[in-house]
């Protein structure tokens, strides 16, 4: 069979469609506070967080994590995370946006750095699960980047041809898995970067997801 002709998104998770900014800072700061660092405000941190996550450490603590300090923080950051994401809502909007999509005639997926097995029943419980084609969340070590997970998301997709889908995420990693596989990418502003770092990828960049549907429209017409 050949490839469809519809407009295909594949959305981002964390900071994009789940709002969850309140709780991703918590669960970094309390992995910070297991070295000693101090706490970040959401503007620091969207000022300086980049992936791999480790990378991020570096920014912070003037150098990488040793392979101890990184386990550490990142089982103090899930563990805070799952306890606080309760608190969490879908973003403004964001399940008007998919039922349009979805009843329009186009496709979408999910394609998140989170760890599977918990995003697909919170994706579930959100009720939004038959908008998506395919749900995916991470299945090996965190710390990595996206664009190999994207090869595999859209590689599953066999009638979703890559010049017809667009990335919408939060993050200039969105951007860069999005160039890896011939894709185009919106970016949006409203999770874990600020808008600055997010036009250096040369990305459109919008304020809302209502924006970036429209936006993501546009690039694949």
């Amino acid at each position: 069979m050949g490839k469809h002709k519809a407009t295909h998104i594949v959305w981002d998770w964390n900071g994009t469609l789940f709002h969850d900014n309140e709780a991703i800072i918590g669960a970094t700061n309390a992995a910070f506070a297991e070295l000693g660092l101090a706490p970040l405000t959401l503007e620091q941190y969207r000022a300086l967080y980049c992936v791999p996550v480790p990378k991020f450490y570096e920014r912070l603590m003037g150098r990488l994590p040793t392979r101890d300090e990184w386990e550490l923080m990142d089982g103090v950051f899930h563990r805070h995370y799952t306890e606080h994401r309760t608190r969490c809502a879908l973003t403004d909007g964001a399940e008007e946006l998919l039922a349009g999509w979805r009843s329009a005639g186009h496709s979408q997926s999910i394609l998140s750095m989170y760890v599977h097995d918990e995003l697909v029943p919170l994706v579930q419980g959100f009720g939004i699960e038959p908008h998506f084609i395919r749900v995916d969340g991470r299945t090996g070590p965190s710390g990595g980047s996206k664009a190999e997970h994207m090869v595999r998301h859209l590689g599953a997709l066999a009638e979703v041809a890559p010049s017809r889908t667009v990335v919408i995420g939060d993050a200039a990693d969105d951007a860069l898995a999005a160039r890896h596989v011939g894709a185009r990418a919106v970016l949006y502003t409203g999770g874990s970067h600020s808008r600055a770092s997010l036009e250096e990828t040369g990305a459109p960049v919008v304020d809302t997801l209502a924006e970036a549907v429209e936006e993501a429209q546009r690039l694949a017409a």
